[in-house]
């Protein structure tokens, strides 16, 4: 994946079955890369939430935005559905962005 702007709903986790976070951005790449280094204070950093386990791309922000909102009232069973569709390992997907394998410290499996 290039380092271009487009637009992008993602879905970060701690670990198989953990504490789930949804974003939207213009730039995943960067984002990951803000997410994992926690060079910004909040959630993800407070809760180690690291791996990324489910994106999809836009050609546009407003409906980006538009699904993040949608999955940020899902249910949570709802957003493990989404997840084990296409990822059921729980795989790091940033590791095929060009990103190294989050160190042991920054995975939590649950269940």
């Amino acid at each position: 994946m290039q380092n271009e702007r487009q637009p992008c709903v993602y879905i970060l986790a701690s670990g198989r079955y953990g504490t789930l976070y949804i974003g939207v951005t213009s730039n995943l790449i960067r984002r990951i890369w803000q997410h994992r280094s926690d060079v910004l204070p909040g959630f993800t950093s407070r809760y180690d939430v690291h791996r990324l386990v489910h994106f999809e791309m836009f050609g546009e922000m407003i409906p980006a935005i538009t699904r993040e909102k949608q999955l940020k009232r899902w249910h949570r069973q709802w957003k493990i559905n989404l997840i084990n569709a296409e990822n059921p390992e729980w795989r790091d997907l940033a590791v095929a962005l060009g990103f190294s394998p989050l160190a042991s410290g920054k995975t939590r499996d649950g269940p």
